[in-house]
């Protein structure tokens, strides 16, 4: 029998709802059993594009990240000549900086000194020398957990509203479930699809005027660039939403997790903290700022390794010692995470031993991303009932499904969201998981999928070819 009812569950755990793609997934998992049982489908396998995780699409580890933790985990390889010397040398430095030499050793809660100090100079080199402190940086297992932190930081419910974040819509479920299961409010603001999903401050100004009745907006949430839109903010639109940030008093949380994974033509990534900088006094000392990167995204795509960090911008140093004793509670991040970080920001050089095959591998990625991207605008878009907009940056894809009345009004029968609905008969009749955009927000009266594009060019093929003949069948039936 057990001693703890549902009504002594908290409110806010209560109010955390499973996400729309939960079913999907877990449904995707069942046919995958049924194939190997026997069953007999149209498709031979089960091909899932909905998630953000690049390995498990197929995208292999790079072979220098792999190999450096190898020997960090087994040290006995640092003393063999099957590894690389700069291998070699660079997990015997990395084991230096571990207590006991040993990855199985807490760290500091702020993460390695050694691995923040380098983190600090990346990021400098980033923005073309823009100053960056180690003390300004806390590594975590994972961005979603910095996020996290810096939310709990700014949401408290000692004022009669709840805390308001203005977030993006579309963006992915955790961010939102993580400011309600605080307690806070999440105001949607949505990105301008017919404009290639760009963020206006037209519209952040329009979500303040309606909910400043409903919530204290505190924070203003980006994902630069976009996910799952695929937008990279230009320079311009960044400083017009730092303005905005000033004029409204809204701390800046900048997600910027996929800033290596940029493909459009004369399109650059900017950091908000570079444009911060270079717009200077007073706005460059004023705007309280959280810039979030991870190994789980861009050409890593280590997300099972969880290494991840924020860096705070002109914070007071004692709301600082408060982020300390938050990241405080999780006592130490994953150490392979950590050492992850400090491989991302640090890989090998021209001249060092791993570089052919490194350089290689992210060239490999690189024209694998470029050609999936042109090759998905191309197919998609001559498809009758499917648009999609120009995408410059990041892993997915957020086609809009124009369907038929029909088929809204059978979804509305069955008490589904219509792109859900639509994506359920995608995973049954063809094999290929994606996410429905009632996932991630999108206008009323809209309906979108995301797919992954970072993912081998023969599964996007496969995918491609899939999507469109069901797609068809789909709207003959319901036209």
């Amino acid at each position: 029998m057990s001693f703890l009812s549902v009504r002594e569950i908290s409110p806010k755990v209560r109010s955390i709802n499973p996400t729309e793609l939960e079913p999907l997934v877990k449904r995707a998992a069942q046919i995958k059993t049924e194939l190997t049982q026997g069953v007999r489908k149209s498709y031979k396998d089960v091909i899932d594009v909905c998630w953000g995780d690049p390995h498990r699409g197929g995208v292999k580890p790079l072979t220098f990240v792999r190999q450096v933790l190898a020997a960090c985990m087994y040290p006995q390889l640092i003393h063999s000549d099957k590894l690389p010397v700069d291998v070699r040398r660079r997990a015997q430095r990395l084991l230096d900086v571990c207590d006991g030499e040993s990855v199985g050793s807490y760290t500091a809660t702020a993460g390695i000194p050694y691995i923040r100090s380098n983190l600090a100079r990346f990021i400098s080199r980033r923005d073309g020398g823009v100053p960056s402190s180690p003390e300004n940086i806390f590594l975590s297992s994972g961005s979603q957990i910095s996020l996290t932190h810096v939310l709990k930081l700014l949401i408290h419910n000692q004022a009669s509203l709840p805390i308001g974040v203005l977030t993006p819509m579309s963006t992915y479920s955790t961010f939102k479930m993580a400011v309600e299961g605080l307690g806070g409010a999440v105001i949607p603001y949505y990105l301008e699809e017919e404009r290639g999903w760009e963020l206006r401050v037209e519209e952040l100004r329009r979500v303040l005027r309606e909910f400043k009745d409903v919530c204290n907006p505190v924070a203003l949430y980006v994902i630069n660039p976009g996910n799952p839109t695929g937008h990279v903010q230009s320079r311009t639109s960044i400083e017009e939403v730092i303005r905005f940030a000033a004029e409204e008093r809204l701390f800046l949380m900048a997600d910027e997790v996929y800033q290596d994974s940029i493909f459009g033509e004369d399109t650059e990534f900017v950091s908000y903290k570079k444009v911060l900088s270079e717009m200077g006094p007073p706005l460059s000392h004023q705007v309280e700022l959280a810039s979030f990167h991870s190994v789980s995204k861009g050409f890593m795509g280590e997300c099972g390794l969880r290494g991840g960090y924020v860096e705070l911008v002109n914070l007071d140093p004692e709301v600082k010692k408060y982020i300390y004793n938050i990241f405080l509670t999780d006592s130490s991040p994953a150490v392979t995470g950590q050492l992850a970080l400090d491989l991302m920001v640090n890989p090998p050089r021209p001249g060092d031993p791993s570089y052919p095959v490194y350089a290689q591998e992210i060239k490999t990625i690189k024209a694998m991303l470029v050609h999936n991207m042109s090759r998905v605008l191309e197919v998609l878009n001559n498809i009758p009932g499917i648009s999609c907009q120009p995408i410059t940056g990041g892993a997915f894809i957020l086609p809009r499904l124009h369907l038929p009345q029909g088929a809204v009004r059978k979804a509305e029968e069955l008490g589904m969201q219509p792109d859900l609905w639509y994506c359920k008969l995608l995973l049954e009749e063809a094999g290929v998981c994606v996410g429905p955009g009632c996932e991630y927000g999108q206008k009323e009266g809209t309906y979108h999928i995301r797919l992954r594009v970072l993912t081998p060019v023969d599964t996007m093929e496969e995918v491609l070819r899939r999507l469109k003949n069901f797609h068809l069948n789909f709207l003959k039936e319901f036209s």
